[in-house]
């Protein structure tokens, strides 16, 4: 229907009056999606299982404090201080079960007095959900890439050294090793390490648990993994291969002079596809102890040629080359080896979401167990926000020579500004219970099938 300039437009002079009274309004109504996602999970119940060796009678718990700040992180906050901004949150108190909210010293605190016991329950909790996601998708393959990023911070935060940080040399960090599920994007695991040490360092007994992991809940599927160059080892390559593992490994060939000889010998590449060729042969390192698969992989640069031009309708440019190598165990062909490597670059997506949404970079307090306390937060929060898309839209994509995610994922942010993020009230009328959400008939549907469809899935279960 086509509307008037009359009716949609008015005149406004007046600015309102402001009143300010204690009413039960929450600005996080979509935390009812949250709520049903985690009673559905019992979330809660095995949360606080985790932590119940260190409930001594305080007011504030570790497993409660933890639990927040989950919350606080699926929200979008960053800085513990930033808990003033929801402390007379209704929604989020009921959620909590508290009839008040801790602080950011309280926070602190709490977080200091996790050990090693209660990190290590967390992190099964954590990888416990993811697989049990994946055995009820029963997929036929399961991949995992492995891969470090840093963790930066100006303080001198305990277990913090100065190592590799190409953004802020010179900087503190830590260098946690991460494994995710490429097609959930989830975290499976991490492992914490300070900044000053290599990629490989306790890579392979960290690799192996993963893939026994994945192994135990899902014992017919194919485990794929996928390393860059930093993790070329012949101990790490001879305990995937022992494994059954399918891998791809980029290799460092600029350490072998003899890949290079290799490359400058050969003479027929077969076309993989637009500008790429390769080939492939049994190689080994002279210390290795046997050969294996090695793919080399030519691609066509187009790099713009520097300096002033005269040409106003077309920039030239220089046809330059770029090598590359994997070592892999896959028998596919030359095309499938290379596209299913080259999806590594969604594990880099992954982190760049959890960094800037959730915040995973982020170093908050100066003891090492409540900085990795507020890792797996962080890891926890995207998992849960990825679980709920999956929960509740139908799967979108196949599996595919790259291994994309089986759907495509909103990032974080976007889920907040769509679902959570909303207006709403509290209210009992007869003595029930009611939320009252902003929007129109379009959300309602939205919000309700998303219920439905998890209500079902419990009553099911």
């Amino acid at each position: 229907m086509k509307i008037s300039r009359r009716d949609a437009h008015c005149n406004t002079y007046a600015l309102p009056r402001l009143r300010f009274e204690a009413q039960q309004l929450t600005s996080y109504a979509g935390l009812v999606l949250i709520q049903k996602l985690m009673a559905l999970l019992n979330l809660k119940r095995r949360l606080f299982a985790c932590l119940a060796h260190l409930s001594d009678g305080q007011t504030f718990t570790p497993a409660r404090v933890f639990l927040q700040l989950l919350l606080h992180l699926m929200l979008g906050f960053r800085d513990l201080r930033e808990v003033v901004f929801y402390r007379h949150d209704p929604l989020i108190k009921r959620l909590l079960g508290l009839r008040e909210l801790p602080d950011a010293a309280t926070l602190s605190r709490q977080l200091r007095r996790l050990d090693e016991r209660g990190i290590e329950r967390l992190r099964e909790l954590m990888r416990s959900l993811v697989l049990h996601w994946l055995a009820r998708l029963a997929l036929v393959r399961v991949t995992i890439d492995f891969d470090g990023f840093v963790q930066s911070t100006a303080r001198k935060a305990e277990g913090t050294a100065i190592g590799y940080n190409p953004k802020k040399k010179g900087r503190r960090s830590y260098y946690p090793l991460v494994a995710s599920i490429a097609q959930t994007q989830q975290v499976l695991d991490f492992l914490h390490r300070s900044g000053n040490v290599h990629d490989s360092r306790g890579a392979r007994d960290f690799i192996i648990a993963c893939v026994r992991h994945v192994r135990a809940m899902l014992p017919h599927a194919v485990i794929e993994v996928r390393m860059d160059g930093a993790f070329f080892s012949d101990e790490i390559v001879k305990a995937l291969h022992g494994m059954g593992v399918e891998f791809t490994i980029s290799v460092p060939f600029e350490r072998f002079p003899a890949l290079k000889q290799i490359i400058e010998d050969r003479h027929w590449w077969y076309g993989i596809d637009q500008g790429r060729w390769g080939f492939d042969r049994r190689w080994k390192p002279r210390r290795w102890s046997r050969q294996h698969r090695f793919v080399f992989v030519c691609v066509e640069k187009d790099v713009p040629e520097k300096g002033p031009l005269q040409l106003d309708l077309f920039e030239p440019v220089d046809r330059q080359y770029e090598y590359k190598v994997i070592v892999t165990n896959k028998d596919v062909g030359l095309g499938a080896v290379t596209r299913f490597h080259d999806g590594r670059g969604q594990q880099e997506n992954l982190f760049g979401q959890m960094s800037t949404h959730c915040h995973t970079q982020h170093v908050p307090v100066r003891h090492r167990r409540g900085n990795e306390a507020y890792l797996m937060a962080g890891c926890m929060a995207q998992n849960l926000l990825r679980e709920l898309q999956m929960r509740t839209q139908p799967r979108q994509r196949a599996t595919n020579a790259s291994r994309t995610p089986l759907w495509a994922f909103l990032n974080p942010q976007t889920w907040r500004q769509r679902w959570l993020n909303r207006a709403g009230r509290l209210t009992r009328p007869a003595g029930e219970l009611t939320l009252t959400i902003s929007g129109d008939e379009q959300i309602e549907e939205i919000f309700t099938e998303m219920l439905d469809q998890m209500q079902e899935e419990r009553e099911a279960a």
